[in-house]
């Protein structure tokens, strides 16, 4: 009788082999392996280049056991981890919009930023650090919340003049001196005040519409000037003339060497000039109103070369660069919130950048290309920009009301500003023109308040 036929096992095995012989063998770490038990002749055969010879399987090790990151063939969920433990939050978060990784443990840092490392490539220079703290704060009683008005200047001298109710006091940044230049009576006070470029002289822009100039030096009034019919609420000087900004919307340029109380009157505003400033190379007067409009004027001509339109708010905060002739900046009130640059050679407007608040003034750093603006509703900030990008550098807040004024110190290293707060707060937010290293955070040692009068 023929044996029943053998079930056809699918494996192709060698002569001599059973599938009997073969035995699945389980080791610990439940990973499994083929053994192969047979005779030595079967052995031979296994070990013989033939193409039957297909009884050897791969080891696949447990990944439990194995040391991968001993090789660095870490998962992408380690590395996340990684960087959720830094040792501290703030390190990843300075300087958001534009900086560069500053954790040691920076995905970036490690290299597996996207799976590509840039061990090639060079990190970007991280921003410069500005203190976010004032170094010293003044109380200014009778400070005015008053958005025309500009009650702030720092001479070259290093003389700090404040309009305070109907006095001017004088502080010395040296010694912290404080002299009470002159008190106007309780029938005016004090509108706007601008030193001369030398810082020898001050002028004082009065409510009742007088242009008074004095010598800070001696504390004793060299001039006084009619010619508005309101307040005087800013002055500009060039080297020569002293120009002048009225509610009564007209601009009166002055020559202290003639007699008369102006040489010539600008009609260009239908509102309350606030605005006032001479470029660099004394060619050009820029002036902004309570109209919305930037006027552009030269020495030759008493209506502007240009009508600059496009702000929708009053337009307090000028300055001119001193950087690239020709090149001006403006800002917008509540309703505009803009600050714009001008090319005045052809009137064309360059960019804008909409800051959220009231621009109350602008001032260009002389030592590195950068801008910074002061602001009133609703976030009363000061801002530091980089020009052309218009990148923040910093944002620094401390006054409680509208930064209405604002002044830089004869180094071009720290600027004051001041506001209905009654307070003057001096911030050290640009380098030096020789070393443009981070400036030196003083806030935690010589943080304090004194008083100006």
């Amino acid at each position: 009788m023929d044996s029943p036929p053998r079930r056809k096992s699918g494996l192709n095995l060698p002569s001599g082999m059973t599938e009997t012989s073969l035995r699945l063998d389980t080791f610990p770490g439940s990973c499994r392996a083929v053994t192969c038990v047979s005779s030595p002749r079967a052995l031979s055969s296994l070990s013989s280049p033939s193409k039957s010879s297909t009884c050897s399987d791969r080891f696949i090790p447990c990944r439990s056991s194995s040391r991968l990151h001993t090789f660095g063939l870490v998962e992408k969920g380690w590395s996340r981890g990684l960087c959720l433990s830094s040792p501290s939050k703030n390190m990843l978060r300075f300087k958001t919009d534009h900086s560069g990784p500053n954790s040691p443990f920076s995905p970036s840092i490690l290299g597996f930023d996207n799976g590509i490392s840039s061990e090639a490539s060079t990190p970007p220079k991280p921003p410069r650090k500005v203190p976010k703290t004032p170094h010293k704060v003044l109380d200014a009683p009778s400070l005015q919340d008053d958005f025309y008005l500009n009650l702030v200047d720092w001479s070259s001298q290093n003389v700090l003049a404040v309009g305070l109710g109907t006095c001017v006091y004088l502080w010395t940044a040296s010694n912290s001196k404080v002299t009470k230049l002159c008190d106007l009576g309780p029938h005016d006070s004090v509108c706007s005040v601008q030193w001369t470029r030398e810082g020898s002289y001050i002028s004082i822009g009065t409510y009742l519409g007088q242009v008074q100039v004095w010598d800070g030096t001696q504390c004793k009034k060299v001039r006084t000037m009619a010619g508005h019919q309101t307040r005087t609420g800013v002055l500009a000087w060039n080297s020569r003339i002293l120009s002048s900004g009225s509610r009564d919307r007209n601009i009166l340029q002055h020559d202290l060497r003639v007699s008369n109380d102006f040489v010539s009157k600008l009609v260009g505003h239908k509102s309350e000039v606030c605005g006032l400033k001479w470029s660099h190379d004394d060619r050009e007067l820029a002036s902004g109103g309570n109209d919305n409009q930037l006027l552009v004027w030269n020495q030759h001509s008493q209506q502007p070369i240009l009508k600059l339109t496009e702000h929708t708010a009053a337009v307090k905060a000028i300055a001119w660069s001193p950087h690239q002739t020709g090149l001006l900046a403006s800002g917008g009130g509540t309703a505009d919130r803009c600050i714009r640059f001008w090319n005045t050679t052809n009137g064309h407007q360059l960019n804008h950048v909409d800051t959220g608040s009231q621009v109350c003034n602008l001032a260009w750093s002389k030592n590195v290309n950068e801008v910074v603006s002061t602001h009133g509703y609703s976030q009363n900030q000061i801002m530091v920009w980089k020009y052309p990008s218009m990148t923040k550098v910093a944002t620094l807040t401390g006054h409680s009301l509208r930064v209405l004024y604002l002044a830089m110190s004869p180094d071009g290293q720290t600027i004051v500003t001041g506001a209905g707060d009654e307070t003057l707060r001096f911030w050290n937010i640009f380098p030096s023109v020789k070393t443009p290293a981070p400036v030196k955070d003083t806030g935690l040692w010589s943080l304090g308040r004194t008083h100006i009068r």
